[in-house]
């Protein structure tokens, strides 16, 4: 083979490796929360396991990072403090998409989930994000949320706690 095929072979070789490429397939984006124009990145926690979990033992949270605890049917839900280790605000969100209510909540003892926060009235979904999160953002009761179309839909989320 004379120079300028063997040129030319390698040439095809490489576009058709950085076109394909070794990299893989690019993982989906996070799906995300958006209130007042401020959007975050979450985790979803649609299982009792992860509801219960939250974010407990976490030692940090990026700034447009937060979880999205998604119910099955809206109700009174209270969250506590278990076993966090970072400040947090948390925003009940009713099934219509509305804010009910927000909290600060600060880090208690570890072990000790005294203090409860709760939504006062039936909420569907609960956003936790860092504290001072929702009060620079300008969040109030009745902002009007909006969710990733990657969020599951609440009557796929497990029932339980």
């Amino acid at each position: 083979m004379d120079w300028q095929r063997r040129c030319a072979v390698c040439l095809m070789a490489a576009v058709a490796a950085s076109a394909g490429g070794c990299e893989g397939p690019k993982p989906a984006p996070a799906p995300r929360v958006t209130i007042r124009g401020r959007s975050w990145r979450v985790e979803l926690a649609t299982t009792a396991e992860q509801r219960y979990r939250g974010l407990s033992d976490r030692e940090g949270l990026e700034a447009d990072a937060g979880m999205l605890f998604i119910y099955p049917a809206p109700d009174v839900l209270e969250f506590c403090m278990r076993q966090c280790l970072i400040p947090l605000d948390v925003a009940y969100i009713d099934a219509n998409l509305r804010v009910v209510k927000t909290y600060t909540m600060p880090v208690e003892p570890y072990g000790l989930d005294q203090r409860t926060y709760s939504s006062l009235m039936p909420a569907q979904y609960a956003l936790e994000v860092p504290a001072g999160s929702l009060a620079a953002a300008g969040v109030n009761v009745g902002d009007t949320v909006e969710f990733s179309p990657d969020v599951p839909a609440a009557t796929k989320a497990e029932a339980g706690p």
